[in-house]
């Protein structure tokens, strides 16, 4: 009787070691902390490529910046929303100042982004961070 019910341990052990793999590198890509940027504050000042976008695990948007074009990621978007920046409300072409900290790949041109300004309107979307 005990070798009926051990020949499923190993099966049930393949299953969960797949369901992790599976999904972790899943919740891994989909995470922006914030060891993957620089401790130093920086900031920028561009026009904004694309509107920003609510959607995914992190609010988003472009914007150009010396002829080069730089990604924005803001917090999840529903603190992004909560600080007053929806999709819409900054229109594309607007120049815009994202303050936060630069990816520490120095080819990697990316600001986790802790206030955007734009047309005298600071959206503070990590205002635990000041």
């Amino acid at each position: 009787m005990q070798k009926q019910s051990t020949r499923w341990l190993v099966p049930m052990a393949a299953l969960a070691v797949l369901s992790v793999t599976i999904l972790s590198p899943h919740r891994v890509l989909a995470h922006h902390g914030w060891g993957g940027y620089l401790d130093q504050q920086f900031e920028i000042t561009g026009t904004l490529e694309t509107p920003v976008s609510l959607a995914g695990p992190h609010a988003t948007a472009k914007m150009r910046v010396d002829g080069k074009v730089w990604d924005v990621v803001l917090a999840p978007g529903t603190r992004t929303e909560r600080a007053g920046l929806k999709e819409g409300v900054i229109p594309k072409g607007a120049q815009v100042t994202a303050s936060g900290h630069r990816h520490r790949d120095a080819n990697k041109l990316e600001i986790k982004t802790e206030r955007l300004s734009w047309n005298g309107k600071v959206f503070n979307v990590y205002p635990d961070r000041d």
